[in-house]
C-alpha cells in the first residue's frame, strides 16, 4: 500500500511540477523558462529540501521513463508526414548531421585539452551532443565516466535549446531543415521538443538528424579518440 501511495504521489507530483512551469513558460517565452530545465530544477530543490533519496523519488518517477518510449515513437509521424521532404534532401540532411558529429566531438575535446581537464573528463565530453543512452555506450566504449557523460549530455542539450534560437535569429536562419537538424544535432532529444515547437518540419528534421547522430557518433567517435589519443 505504502509503495502505492509513494508511486501515484511523486507521479502527480511531477506532472504537477511540469504543468506549473509549462505556464509561466507559455505566458513569458521566455528561453530559460523552459519547462524541461525549470521542472528538472525544481524537483531537485524540492528533493534536497525535503531530504528525499532519489530511489524513493524513483519510484514514482520510473513510470515517466517508462512513458517516454510511446512519446519517442510518436516522432514517427511527423517523419511520416515528411518523407517525400526526406527522400528528396537526403544527402544535405546525412551531410549536415555529419558535419555536426564531427566539429561537435572534436570541439568539444580541443577545447577540454585546452584547459587541461583530464582524460577521464575528455572522453566523458565526447559524445555530449548525443542522446543519452547512446552516449553512455559510446563512453564506456573510449574509457569515460559514463555517469558524467549523462551530465554533459543534459548540458549540452539545455545549452542548445536555450541557445538555439537565439542562434537562428542572428544568423537569420530561417530554413526548416537547418533549424531542425541544428537542434537535432547539437541537443539531441530536448533540441527535437524545442524543435516542435517550430513546427512540423523541423521537428522531423530534428528527429531524423537525433537519430543518425546516434548512429554516426557510435562511429566516429572512437575514430576521434584514436586521432587525439
Amino acid at each position: 500500500m505504502r509503495i502505492m501511495m509513494l508511486t501515484v504521489f511523486f507521479f502527480v507530483m511531477t506532472i504537477a511540477v511540469y504543468v506549473v512551469m509549462n505556464f509561466f513558460y507559455v505566458k513569458y517565452r521566455r528561453s530559460f523558462l523552459i519547462p524541461i530545465l525549470t521542472s528538472t530544477v525544481t524537483m531537485i530543490v524540492i528533493l534536497l529540501l525535503f531530504k528525499v533519496p532519489y530511489a524513493t523519488y524513483m519510484i514514482g518517477g520510473k513510470w515517466l521513463d517508462i512513458l517516454l518510449g510511446p512519446a519517442i515513437v510518436a516522432l514517427a509521424i511527423p517523419l511520416f508526414k515528411q518523407q517525400d521532404m526526406l527522400k528528396k534532401n537526403v544527402l544535405s540532411i546525412i551531410g549536415g548531421v555529419l558535419m555536426g558529429v564531427v566539429v561537435g566531438m572534436t570541439s568539444g575535446v580541443l577545447f577540454a585539452k585546452l584547459f587541461g581537464f583530464s582524460q577521464d573528463i575528455i572522453l566523458s565530453l565526447l559524445p555530449k551532443s548525443i542522446t543519452t543512452p547512446i552516449a553512455i555506450q559510446i563512453t564506456a566504449a573510449v574509457g569515460g565516466i559514463s555517469s558524467l557523460a549523462t551530465v554533459f549530455v543534459m548540458i549540452a542539450g539545455f545549452t542548445g535549446v536555450i541557445f538555439g534560437p537565439m542562434f537562428f535569429k542572428w544568423t537569420r536562419m530561417d530554413k526548416a531543415m537547418g533549424r531542425g537538424i541544428g537542434l537535432g544535432a547539437a541537443a539531441h532529444a530536448l533540441g527535437t521538443s524545442k524543435a516542435l515547437e517550430l513546427g512540423e518540419q523541423e521537428a522531423s528534421m530534428s528527429s531524423v538528424a537525433m537519430t543518425l547522430c546516434a548512429i554516426i557518433g557510435s562511429i566516429v567517435g572512437p575514430v576521434i579518440v584514436w586521432i587525439f589519443y
